[in-house]
């Protein structure tokens, strides 16, 4: 049953990143919206959830809030060292592709979507633990789930592709995030995840998604664009998920 339940989310992140594959003529509103899911997905549905499965507490302050800093701080580093690696050998490479400000690595790119691959995988296993507990609690968890894989599948494919990797890798890396929920609820017929390794997942994972959010996506929706009509869907991607979490809840 969580299986097939999962089909749901994979078409639904289908959806979202077909999306954002077709308005490319409005780049900067997509990756105007695409922070805007990011931040309402940390700060709304990743960090709430974290704080509650985590539990412990590391010399005074939550376990889901250090890793929470962590994780920011972990892709800070990524994003320093590979674009200390791609400048090293700036000078041996064509020019960068249209959009693309210097310092985009696709290498960060494929990080950022294999993280989200990695967390559409823990949706996944989220379904089948939840169908375990039973069956109004399964189509609950499912519920939000795919309500808010179109986000996943949104960003999984903007994320992609702002870092300056080529359509097909971004399609590649939408297909393995859509499946990715299906695995997660298969696995759950074998493993259980101990709740607070979960959160502690969560945690590192919300912090990671913020910088890409904050220091990357953002600043590139406004680059070229400083519009009001960005900032509007940022707003609004914000409130979208916001709306998910509360209807979910």
């Amino acid at each position: 049953m969580a299986v097939l339940v999962a089909l749901g989310a994979f078409l639904m992140t289908l959806a979202g990143g077909f999306t954002a594959q077709r308005v490319t003529d409005r780049r900067h509103l997509v990756l105007g919206l695409a922070g805007g899911l990011m931040l309402g997905v940390v700060g709304l549905d990743l960090l709430p959830e974290a704080l509650e499965a985590a539990g412990t507490e590391i010399l005074g302050v939550p376990a889901a809030l250090v890793l929470f800093v962590a994780g920011f701080l972990f892709a800070h580093l990524v994003e320093r060292l590979l674009a200390h690696r791609h400048g090293a050998g700036e000078d041996a490479r064509p020019a960068l592709s249209p959009g693309l400000r210097a310092g985009r690595t696709p290498e960060v790119g494929l990080t950022a979507a294999a993280a989200m691959v990695g967390h559409s995988a823990m949706d996944g296993v989220a379904i089948g633990a939840a169908f375990q507990v039973g069956g109004g609690m399964g189509t609950a968890v499912a519920a939000a789930v795919v309500a808010h894989d179109f986000a996943d599948g949104f960003n999984t494919y903007t994320i992609t592709s702002v870092y300056g990797n080529a359509r097909r890798r971004a399609q590649a890396m939408l297909f393995a995030d859509a499946a990715a929920p299906v695995a997660g609820a298969a696995s759950t017929a074998f493993v259980t995840i101990p709740e607070h390794l979960l959160g502690a997942y969560l945690g590192f994972f919300g912090g990671a998604l913020l910088y890409l959010a904050a220091a990357e996506i953002l600043p590139e929706a406004h680059h070229a664009h400083p519009a009001r009509s960005t900032l509007l869907c940022t707003v609004a991607g914000v409130g979208f998920i916001w709306l998910v979490v509360g209807l979910a809840g």
